[in-house]
């Protein structure tokens, strides 16, 4: 027995979308025995955008009965049958939640007549419910109501298990199988084939364009963890995605690197991260009439030699306010307290006071280029990794403080040509914070390497940093 289902929504997608119409047509094989359609008072505004798509207002759900009031008619018409809709994750997880905000609970067998359509129907240009009933022929009354495409879905669902001869409705059902909890778009062939390795993977959107670009220690789990995910941003790009892709790369050092520079590159449209390619503020250095070497923070524009650059006055100042704490340098010497006199920080043992003539001033700007250089290699290094087989190893690439890339090796290699081995990529400030924040964890990774000074093939976003 199936339980045909559609709902109509508030909005679009979401852990907050509720219900405004709901319709339910129970189906043995061979035809209706039992329906069910009503209004729901989602007692939330309707987005104004949906109630356009679909003809459903606030006024008209007003006296409508509120979900709690369908719940138990709800379970019993799905009880102890198969859950079917096209697309059934988000009918499914919506009427799941909304039981479950009730205190109930909500397991069905689910099919989604997407996915079966895909398999069964192959080589269709669209599978959304509207197209696929224009091809079969299948009348929609009322599109974008709940009633209408319960139907319509009825119907396909008809053609469906007459067209399968091959036992695809078993296997679906399979509870091995994630064939019926997959987005609809992304065959179950593409999850199989994905590695239990790190790298970085790719959503594709039916047209091919690569729409999100992640890294993970473990693909595969981390695609699932994906797929699974009831947030709203999740959700939305799972539903768009009809493939996934991914690059291997050994270990979580390149996964991270390799991740970095592909957003950059292809700019996803789910990616919101590591965007940002103008970094238009600076730290720089001077020294005031009595030799102390202050850190200012400005536009670029401004500053003669910035060691460090940022996107706004408010990311220089947050990264001054740790640096100052973490080095115990002065407050006042690093345009953070503009004052005369002692800062505040002396008090606080936070500042050895080279503005109270308690610290020289030679040991102070001692620790200031010692700080500086703490945080940023000015060396030519080299990092290994783990490579991408048992004997391969991974090289990252620093040069005089500029990343140039990075390549494989086999690991028992005497020479190495860094120049054929090392694949030219782009320095920026979200690289040097990925290589930063590695080699304070494990410093004793940088092997400094004698190197000239320059790389031709380098790449570099922004050659005035350094």
């Amino acid at each position: 027995m199936y339980a045909i289902v559609d709902i109509e929504t508030t909005g679009f997608g979401g852990v907050d979308n509720k219900i405004t119409e709901i319709s339910i047509f129970v189906h043995n094989g061979q035809t209706i025995v039992d329906e069910f359609t009503t209004l729901v008072d989602p007692e939330v505004r309707i987005n104004p955008r949906v109630a356009a798509l679909t003809g459903i207002s606030d006024d008209m759900v007003r006296t409508a009965p509120k979900f709690y009031e369908i719940a138990k008619k709800v379970v019993e018409l799905t009880q102890d049958r198969i859950f079917v809709a096209h697309n059934v994750n988000f009918d499914y997880n919506i009427i799941k939640a909304e039981l479950e905000a009730l205190g109930g609970d909500f397991s069905r067998k689910k099919l989604c007549t997407v996915r079966l359509s895909r398999k069964l129907i192959p080589g269709m240009r669209s599978y959304s419910l509207g197209n696929l009933c224009s091809t079969l022929g299948i009348p929609i009354h009322a599109r974008h109501r709940a009633k209408g495409d319960a139907e319509a879905t009825v119907i396909l669902l008809e053609k469906l298990l007459h067209l399968d001869e091959t036992g695809v409705f078993e296997s679906f059902l399979n509870p091995r199988s994630r064939e019926a909890t997959l987005p609809p778009l992304l065959p179950k062939s593409v999850i199989d084939g994905l590695p239990e390795v790190p790298g970085v993977y790719y959503f594709k959107d039916a047209s091919g364009d690569t729409i999100y670009v992640g890294k993970a220690k473990d693909i595969k789990q981390r695609v699932l963890s994906h797929l699974y995910s009831k947030f709203k941003k999740e959700v939305n790009l799972c539903q768009a995605t009809a493939n996934i892709t991914f690059t291997r790369t050994g270990n979580e050092l390149t996964a991270l690197l390799l991740e970095s520079d592909e957003i950059k590159r292809i700019y996803p449209k789910f990616n919101r991260a590591q965007k940002r390619q103008t970094a238009n503020y600076g730290l720089d250095t001077y020294q005031d009439r009595q030799g102390i070497t202050h850190i200012v923070y400005g536009k670029m524009s401004g500053l003669k030699q910035p060691f460090m650059r940022f996107y706004s006055p408010t990311e220089c100042r947050n990264f001054l306010e740790k640096f100052c704490d973490e080095y115990e340098l002065c407050p006042r010497y690093c345009s953070l307290q503009a004052i005369s006199g002692g800062c505040f920080h002396y008090q606080l043992k936070k500042c050895r006071g080279v503005c109270r003539d308690k610290e020289s001033v030679t040991t102070y700007n001692q620790r200031v280029t010692e700080a500086i250089a703490s945080f940023r290699h000015q060396d030519s290094y080299l990092i290994t990794e783990t490579g991408r087989t048992p004997d391969e190893q991974a090289l990252i690439l620093v040069r005089q403080g500029i990343y140039q890339g990075f390549g494989f090796a086999p690991i028992h290699s005497k020479s190495l040509d860094y120049d054929a081995i090392i694949e030219p990529k782009a320095d920026n400030p979200d690289i040097q914070r990925i290589l930063r924040a590695y080699l304070k964890k494990q410093p004793e990774k940088a092997q400094i390497v004698a190197l000239p000074p320059k790389v031709s093939k380098t790449i570099s976003l922004f050659p005035d940093l350094f």
